[in-house]
């Protein structure tokens, strides 16, 4: 029989009790990486957190359901759809938590408050419609020290510790062990049970979130964790189990306050956004817990001169000057060199630099296949994800059409900004007709048009001709939802998911604070007392092509081809999902089509092309046939007679009536 251990945490305390909720925190945070160390020196224990004050009044309270059952009922796209296919009515739940406080028999605590509150946000299962929790908590995320991920042996899904955070030193307890058990419950069934306290829109999201969530839980929407401690059933190599107690712990992560801060900021680009925050703020915790050396690479190229940023390196990646956004590297696999790039998040200011960045780096890798990973990538900026599209594919992009639900609210809204005095950029014009029809014809949606213009969607045409594959996961969100969406309506290649399902986050969300500046003076929206926010989905969004009007929320992206992570996925690189990735490109056919002006004179252009297993290039400039030419493998010259000027020439590749390849030379 195996024997059987129990474990003390670090986290014991080795001193007097007057000095035991110091002790409780901090000994193996002394041996955290420098990068990082004095963030986590602020680290709390639960029973310290919980003693900061935080106090709503009951009229601040009434104020915030008020401005819930606005937001639920008169501006969320997906009332409908919700309450048909999760049996939820989130408006009555509202106004009997609104009937409660108004009573004067209500003796509410701010944390029932709270509670209440998520539970109804929580209940449409959609990470875009949220009630963010005030200070203290909206900063801080709460952790165990250490990484819990699922894996797959025989068929069955196991657990194991996949990372530990520097400094904590209790063997056996370490990265491979088995977890088979949390606070005296087998871990399947906690890992389902905490599932169900979290937004995943579909089965798979709320396994995925459930499972992220025991570890590394932000505080933004969720209370802090009931017990103080959790105790850890594990077993190591040898067969032998152990259990380990280890404390909840409270750190304000770098750059959450930030991104808090940005909910309440009106810019150019937050009407364009589609982002999981709760998920963003979960990325940020694990880099700093348990990747500080990337932390640290980060710094040194923020800390560079932006002219050399490109040359400092960040976790061993292709040097990039957006190391915190995108991640590039060459993979040696049993088919060859491929190239890899991780799209960590679409969050970023300026959608054309990222797409640049982006293109350089592809530009460094192999050109024989490429790995795009959007794993956990929470969204962001919608411009940024069909914008890339286009890098990728011959064929012209159909960026994806949204629709608002036809309210009087909503269309105040969208009268008072077509175009919009207050938010650069936003011009809600085509949407108004249709509203306005509405109201005599009855229709619950207004028609779809797309935020990201057609034009700005293909306005550089494919950079990158070799063969692509999209590796998702069911914590991919929103823009990321939207990305893999195009990547699969578009044929640019298989899709390999490691869950059944992306999140399935179908719809433009906006905040609390744009909703009241585009309403106006004299709207409806008022401000959220005690630092509390919100937000909604406002416009749902409909995928293209061949699944022309289906929406994404709720049923999000199926891959083409599942791989159940292995061991060897966790602990070694994600050695095995590669080698498969590698093995989808191997099948796939590589095409070359580029093109060099050699000379230009007298009206005559010479244009030198090169090709590889392409039958056919057709020539335009600016979008008028010149002419087209047979090819072989190899380059080829070709001299165009009476040019006059032009903007743009333009090469398709065909292999017999497939276009499989395009270029474009500007002037």
């Amino acid at each position: 029989m195996a024997q059987k251990t129990l474990q003390r945490s670090l986290n014991k305390p080795k001193t007097s009790p007057r000095n035991r909720r110091k002790d409780l925190a901090a000994p193996f945070l002394m041996h955290t990486h420098a990068a990082v160390k004095t963030m986590m020196a602020a680290t709390e224990t639960l029973p310290d957190f919980r003693k900061t004050p935080s106090e709503l009044e009951t009229d601040e309270k009434i104020q915030l359901v008020r401005q819930g059952m606005l937001l639920m009922r008169d501006n969320y796209v997906h009332l409908p759809l919700k309450e048909n296919m999760h049996a939820v009515r989130p408006v009555q739940a509202l106004s009997l938590l609104l009937q409660k406080l108004e009573s004067s028999e209500d003796d509410m605590s701010d944390l029932e408050f709270h509670a209440e509150m998520l539970r109804i946000f929580t209940s449409v299962r959609d990470l875009h419609t949220n009630y963010f929790l005030p200070a203290p908590y909206n900063a801080k995320t709460a952790y165990v020290p250490f990484l819990l991920e699922s894996y797959f042996e025989g068929g069955e899904r196991r657990y194991l510790v996949s990372h530990l955070v520097a400094g904590l030193d209790q063997p056996p307890f370490g990265p491979g062990v088995e977890v088979t058990s949390w606070n005296g419950a087998p871990i399947d069934l906690a890992v389902a049970t905490n599932a169900t306290r979290f937004a995943g829109s579909n089965a798979e999201a709320r396994r995925a979130r459930g499972l992220e969530r025991m570890t590394i839980r932000p505080l933004i929407q969720s209370l802090p964790p009931d017990e103080d401690f959790v105790l850890v059933g594990y077993r190591t190599a040898d067969g032998t189990e152990h259990e380990i107690r280890l404390n909840w712990l409270v750190f304000t992560p770098d750059a959450s306050g930030a991104l808090v801060a940005q909910m309440e900021e009106v810019s150019g680009n937050a009407f364009a956004m589609g982002v999981d925050i709760d998920g963003q703020l979960a990325g940020i915790a694990k880099k700093m817990l348990f990747a500080p050396s990337v932390v640290a690479a980060e710094a040194a190229v923020r800390a560079a001169k932006p002219s050399r940023r490109r040359n400092v390196s960040a976790g061993g990646a292709v040097p990039s000057s957006m190391p915190s956004v995108l991640h590039a590297k060459t993979v040696e696999t049993a088919a060859g060199e491929i190239g890899h790039i991780r799209i960590h998040t679409f969050s970023v200011d300026d959608a054309d630099a990222f797409v640049a960045e982006f293109v350089r780096l592809a530009a460094l890798l192999p050109q024989n296949g490429l790995v795009i990973d959007v794993r956990g990538n929470g969204g962001g900026l919608i411009y940024a994800g069909e914008r890339l599209l286009q890098v990728l594919t011959p064929q012209p992009i159909e960026t994806e059409r949204t629709q608002f639900i036809n309210t009087a609210l909503n269309l105040d809204i969208v009268r008072k900004n077509a175009p919009s005095s207050s938010v650069i950029g936003l011009d809600l014009a085509p949407w108004r007709a249709s509203m306005e029809e509405s109201i005599s014809t009855g229709a619950v949606y207004s028609r779809s048009y797309p935020i990201t213009e057609v034009e700005t969607a293909n306005g550089i045409g494919q950079r990158y001709q070799g063969p692509v594959v999209l590796i998702t996961d069911a914590k991919c969100y929103s823009t990321t939802d939207i990305f893999a969406a195009g990547f699969q309506d578009h044929d640019i290649g298989p899709i390999i998911g490691v869950d059944g399902n992306t999140g399935a986050g179908g719809a433009n969300v906006w905040t609390h604070s744009l909703l009241r500046r585009l309403a106006g003076r004299g709207g409806p929206y008022a401000g959220l007392p005690g630092g509390a926010n919100m937000r909604v989905a406002i416009r749902r969004t409909l995928r293209v092509k061949e699944r022309s009007g289906t929406p994404v929320e709720d049923l999000g992206v199926q891959p083409d081809f599942l791989h159940n992570p292995t061991r060897a996925d966790l602990l070694d690189g994600n050695v095995d999902l590669i080698e498969f990735a590698a093995s989808k490109l191997a099948e796939l056919p590589t095409r070359v089509l580029r093109g060099e002006i050699v000379s230009q004179s007298a009206g005559d252009l010479v244009l030198s092309i090169t090709t590889e297993n392409l039958a056919r290039v057709d020539v335009y400039l600016d979008n008028r046939p010149i002419g087209a030419l047979d090819v072989e493998d190899g380059d080829t010259e070709l001299t165009i007679e009476d040019v006059g000027a032009f903007d743009t020439l333009y090469l398709q590749g065909f292999d017999g009536d497939e276009l499989a390849a395009a270029w474009r030379i500007k002037s």
